[in-house]
């Protein structure tokens, strides 16, 4: 080991494929991150300014749209540089990279946990809803969610840190992801997949838990009412929760708890791409055609500001 080389920088070779699938690539994804940027800053603008959606529940909508703004920062710039320009990432850059896609993501899983308790409280418990699901409260649990994915990111980084990357330093991925960083250690990783697996596995079943007996008591409680319009009104504002949880979970499941002898560099590119790139780009989508208040607002918006773009150019004109 004394004779080895440290590894300064690594290589990105995700994508690495002709040039003209290289240049739809790159305007896919260009498409995508500007979808994503300008509809969650959408979402978020709508929840500030309409006094109707300042419930508990829009406030977790608009902490989610931020956090996918986050989310997807952290790599998407970074793919997009790769596909046209150098595909080095320094030693310390890479390490921060991975950093932040693990709290970014266990923030998230935590956030949608919430907003799985908050339909919880609003459906099974409606007449103490307000009482329980109180500013305060709601603050400290979106708060919660960042602290715990803060640990969570510090307790899976450190160990990585005590590594030794002597040899080959080409990541076959497009990010610097926790499993694609521990293959490429000349020292052993048990200790670091142990802590992945053990942590991990106690977010994911943690998280799901609290979803299944929030929407086990939700389903129980639609079974009762005896209108099928109800039932129907009360499912809805669930459905657009759990088709942005089945995406998230589903994906980033596969990427992290399923053994090595599994990989796929295919696979794993588009598993990451799903929940990396697409899932945030998709959920304002989600959120604002499954949700009538929310598209009630957005309509609403885009009516003021049509009616202020024609005022200017009407006043330009004289």
């Amino acid at each position: 080991m004394e004779n080895q080389t440290t590894v300064t920088y690594f290589l990105l070779v995700g994508f690495s494929y002709s040039f003209p699938v290289r240049i739809c690539l790159f305007l896919v994804f260009l498409l995508m991150y500007a979808i994503t940027l300008v509809g969650n800053m959408i979402i978020m603008v709508v929840i500030k300014k309409d006094s109707n959606l300042q419930s508990p529940m829009y406030l977790f909508l608009s902490q989610l749209s931020f956090l996918d703004i986050c989310y997807s920062s952290v790599t998407v710039p970074k793919v997009l540089l790769n596909l046209f320009h150098s595909q080095r990432i320094s030693y310390s850059t890479c390490i921060m990279q991975m950093f932040f896609i693990i709290q970014t993501g266990c923030t998230e899983i935590f956030l949608l946990t919430a907003m799985a308790y908050d339909r919880y409280a609003a459906i099974c418990k409606p007449l103490h809803y307000v009482e329980t699901m109180n500013i305060p409260f709601c603050k400290l649990l979106v708060g919660g969610a960042w602290a715990i994915g803060f640990v969570h990111a510090l307790i899976n980084t450190f160990p990585v840190l005590k590594l030794v990357f002597c040899g080959p330093n080409t990541i076959r991925h497009f990010s610097c992801e926790l499993p694609s960083l521990l293959a490429l250690s000349c020292t052993e990783t048990f200790v670091n997949v142990l802590t992945s697996l053990i942590t991990s596995s106690a977010v994911v079943l943690s998280s799901v838990f609290v979803m299944l007996v929030s929407y086990t008591y939700i389903v129980s409680m639609v079974l009762k009412l005896n209108s099928a319009e109800a039932k129907r009104k009360t499912l809805s504002t669930c459905s657009s929760h759990l088709i942005v949880v089945i995406l998230f979970y589903g994906t980033a499941c596969f990427r992290y708890l399923r053994p090595n002898s599994a990989s796929s560099v295919l696979l794993d590119e588009l598993f990451s791409t799903q929940y990396s790139i697409s899932t945030p780009m998709l959920n304002p989508i989600i959120y604002s055609l499954k949700t009538k208040e929310v598209k009630e607002a957005i309509k609403k918006l885009m009516g003021y500001k049509q009616v202020i773009t024609s005022c200017c150019i009407k006043w330009l004109k004289k």
